[in-house]
């Protein structure tokens, strides 16, 4: 199953994850994309069960460094996302169910900064790979034996999608939840 890496979002989703030594992870991401105009707007993304699959002490450091001083915290990652074409408003992280969630909000003015989902000739639309599991959309996914594809009608102005990224069933992956809340 294709990987989903939060930086490519924003803040975590944002996501976020540094293919440094060790990786943050994540179970499933949310996007909830609002459009002012076809191409402009802002988003919302959300990741959940945030987790760092570190097999040493030193490469889990650099993980939770990564996300709790540079991708939370730091005027240089969102500069970053900003060359991007997101313009970080929001990041946050918070502890629901022991599980970490991380959210981050971000203005655009291409909506193809999303994930680059494209606009044409009235419609949205987000080209994915045939692996990609797609849990929920208020748009349509259309398969091709190359790609799925999920395509919103021009009338929708919030675009809305879910993704599967990873299980956590038998692996050990080290969640972060605890962590995050020492460190409040």
């Amino acid at each position: 199953m294709k990987k989903i890496f939060i930086y490519s979002a924003a803040f975590l989703p944002i996501v976020f994850l540094f293919t440094l030594n060790g990786c943050l992870i994540f179970n499933r991401i949310d996007y909830e994309v609002h459009l002012e105009t076809p191409e402009k707007g802002y988003a919302i993304i959300t990741a959940y069960d945030m987790r760092s699959n570190a097999e040493t002490n030193e490469d889990f450091e650099k993980d939770t460094t990564n996300l709790f001083s540079y991708m939370l915290k730091s005027k240089e990652f969102a500069d970053q996302q900003k060359e991007q074409g997101k313009d970080i408003y929001s990041r946050k992280l918070f502890v629901k169910d022991n599980m970490l969630i991380g959210q981050a909000e971000y203005r655009f003015d291409s909506v193809a900064a999303v994930e680059n989902i494209k606009y044409e000739e009235g419609f949205h639309y987000l080209n994915l790979a045939l692996d990609d599991s797609v849990i929920s959309t208020n748009g349509v996914i259309v398969k091709s034996k190359d790609f799925k594809r999920i395509l919103w009608g021009k009338d929708i102005k919030i675009l809305k999608f879910e993704m599967f990224s990873e299980s956590f069933e038998g692996n050990p992956y080290r969640p972060l939840a605890q962590l995050y809340k020492k460190r409040q």
